[in-house]
């Protein structure tokens, strides 16, 4: 049977979308990537891409080795260098990760400490995709309201 979509193929996409997300952060100029947020509740764009990289981390973790934790590794990350730097580091640990990230284990039903119930390991990929996707749209209004032309989205 042939996979509409196999995990190298997935690998990519995330690739692309983390690509853009980058060129986002970029784009902030430091004091309001940490700090600016138009109304509340909303909160600064840099906290939303540390949500983005506990999600990817503890969900890809889960994936691979079977084993589920809630990250909060970057709550301390406090300017753009070490944002981006953890960026990469997430992704770098997602790379050595992925080769464990099997057809069979995104198909696979488990449960993990964020969700109340099982859940297809899949489902988790497409949510922290969307996720990202969310809060990179965020960040692009953010940017447009400050006057900052953001990235064309269709650049990867």
């Amino acid at each position: 049977m042939a996979l509409l979509l196999d995990p190298a193929g997935l690998l990519e996409i995330l690739e692309g979308n983390r690509r853009l997300t980058l060129r986002v952060v970029q784009a902030f100029p430091e004091h309001e990537l940490f700090h600016y947020a138009p109304a509340e509740p909303l909160r600064p764009f840099a906290e939303m891409v540390r949500e983005i990289l506990d999600i990817e981390a503890g969900y890809v973790h889960g994936i691979a080795t079977g084993e589920w934790m809630v990250p909060t590794l970057y709550g301390e990350v406090r300017n753009k260098e070490e944002l981006l730097a953890a960026c990469a580091a997430v992704r770098q640990r997602t790379r050595e990760l992925w080769p464990q990230v099997t057809a069979e284990r995104l198909m696979a039903v488990d449960e993990d400490p964020w969700v109340s119930g099982p859940q297809r390991n899949l489902d988790r990929i497409l949510y922290t995709l969307e996720n990202e996707i969310h809060h990179r749209g965020q960040g692009y209004i953010y940017l447009r309201l400050l006057g900052i032309e953001p990235p064309p989205f269709w650049e990867r």
